[in-house]
């Protein structure tokens, strides 16, 4: 019996300048030892830190051109930066019928949807 592989999407390599000027996400935030570390999580292991926010932020572009390069020449697959086209905006969850109802109750009590409501609650979290 042999299995079937599914055949790899084929992604055209674009130029090295492309993707130098793709705009990647940045994270910042504070180190506990001073400082600041700044990622970028689409170019896994892109990271970097610095005293300032200036130099983190000169520090990340100078690691995310590097990162770039160094995958670029050895032919590696270069991951393109994620958007906010990833997600719907929709999400299904199960719980326990007394928390629905718990939930749907306070939210009649507020005169809100239980959507609403329960994105007031996320959003104060």
């Amino acid at each position: 019996m042999t299995t079937l592989k599914p055949k790899k999407k084929q992604i055209k390599k674009q130029s090295l300048e492309y993707y130098l000027s793709l705009h990647y996400p940045v994270t910042i935030y504070p180190d506990a030892d001073g400082g600041y570390v700044a990622e970028i999580k689409d170019l896994p292991g892109c990271l970097t830190q610095g005293e300032t926010l200036e130099e983190t932020m000169a520090n990340i572009n100078e690691a995310r051109e590097l990162w770039l390069e160094t995958v670029y020449e050895n032919g590696d697959i270069i991951p393109l930066p994620a958007t906010d086209d990833t997600y719907s905006g929709k999400l299904l969850l199960r719980m326990p019928k007394t928390l629905h109802h718990r939930l749907a109750e306070a939210a009649k009590t507020e005169g809100v949807s239980l959507n609403q409501y329960i994105i007031f609650l996320l959003s104060n979290s």
